[in-house]
């Protein structure tokens, strides 16, 4: 087992600080963890730095690290407001963003954070003289909508050249928001020529967390194949997953890779809901009532209102497998994608241990 994001060739510069935006966050936790790890001065920037309980998992990283980590106060939606954790970085990873998809506002908690926190990190990037390189965490969510979009890709597998065009307001609007906030990201490093940006493009990020309370909805999903819900079957939706260790040691390769340029598509399996469960079987299926049986997709469907899910996302997701392209990755950032086993184990694993989820009984 591979507890660490491997930097394992990568040649960390670490005579400056870095700036990581959203510190406190699932992708965000293993990040500093590699950068304190690799001896870098990490500048955190989090909501509120005083709120001790948030921070206290990174201050106890820092402990047992070479490098140094230093808390700033920071909120997406005020200009200026990251000035200060910026200056003297070279490095700035932009990791904060919601990831949620229960919204009663989608404008509100949503769009406006992700669009508006990218350019508020963007235009401190472009105001501190130090700043070199920004690494953007994306999502493959800015490349699609749903697997049934996979089939209308280049060799019907998604690659970096795509992008998302079917994600709207009203449906999937997660997907929108990440569209959005990359173009943005775009359109602001095009008209300057003093720091680089990189994009990381993830699918769904699985593994265990280095916060004891995780809420990333990763989480949720994972429970879910516990906890009873999907005790019947679990629906064959198409979706591709990616290790959280992997993902913090791709940032930190496109931060410092030399000739690390454009988007990179993060995705270690092509998978399905039902398939993730069933990973688990050999060492939790005597003790959860994980799903064993596809559900058939007319099920599903006539069900979908009532399990939170719109007919559409089932008629495009459900039985429709999910390709991509991770050679990007692999060439430029020397990425080996860890086993889908191993990650959702320990991520399983975590979930009991701090009393996620229960037994049969």
């Amino acid at each position: 087992m591979r507890e660490e994001p491997d930097v394992t060739g990568v040649n960390v510069d670490t005579t400056a600080p870095v700036l990581v935006t959203g510190a406190t966050g699932y992708v965000a936790g293993w990040l500093v963890k590699g950068l304190l790890d690799a001896g870098v001065t990490v500048h955190a920037a989090v909501r509120d730095s005083r709120n001790t309980a948030k921070i206290q998992h990174l201050v106890e990283l820092a402990e047992k690290a070479p490098g140094e980590i230093r808390f700033f106060s920071a909120d997406l939606l005020k200009d200026g407001s990251y000035a200060e954790a910026m200056d003297g970085c070279r490095i700035v990873f932009h990791t904060a963003s919601p990831f949620t998809t229960q919204v009663d506002d989608p404008q509100r908690e949503l769009v406006d954070p992700a669009v508006q926190g990218t350019r508020t990190v963007l235009e401190s990037a472009n105001a501190t003289p130090s700043v070199q390189r920004v690494v953007l965490t994306s999502s493959c969510a800015a490349i699609y909508t749903d697997a049934v979009d996979c089939a209308d890709a280049p060799g019907g597998r998604l690659t970096e050249d795509v992008w998302n065009s079917t994600a709207s307001l009203e449906y999937q609007p997660y997907s929108y928001s990440k569209v959005l906030a990359e173009k943005a990201a775009w359109d602001l490093a095009g008209a300057q020529d003093r720091w680089r940006l990189v994009v990381v493009n993830p699918s769904l990020v699985i593994g265990p967390s280095v916060n004891a309370e995780p809420t990333s909805e990763s989480f949720s999903i994972v429970r879910q194949l516990g906890d009873g819900t999907l005790r019947l079957g679990a629906p064959r939706a198409g979706l591709g997953v990616v290790d959280v260790r992997d993902v913090a040691r791709a940032h930190i390769a496109a931060a410092y890779s030399p000739d690390a340029r454009g988007r990179h598509i993060l995705s270690g399996h092509d998978t399905d809901l039902l398939a993730l469960g069933r990973t688990l079987l050999p060492r939790f299926g005597d003790r959860f009532p994980l799903p064993r049986r596809a559900l058939p997709k007319p099920l599903v469907w006539l069900a979908a209102p009532a399990a939170g899910l719109t007919r559409r996302f089932v008629s495009r997701n459900v039985g429709v497998e999910w390709h991509a392209d991770n050679t990007k990755s692999r060439r430029e950032l020397g990425m080996v994608y860890r086993p889908l086993e191993e990650s959702m184990e320990e991520m399983f694993e975590q979930l009991v241990v701090r009393g996620g989820l229960s037994g049969r009984g």
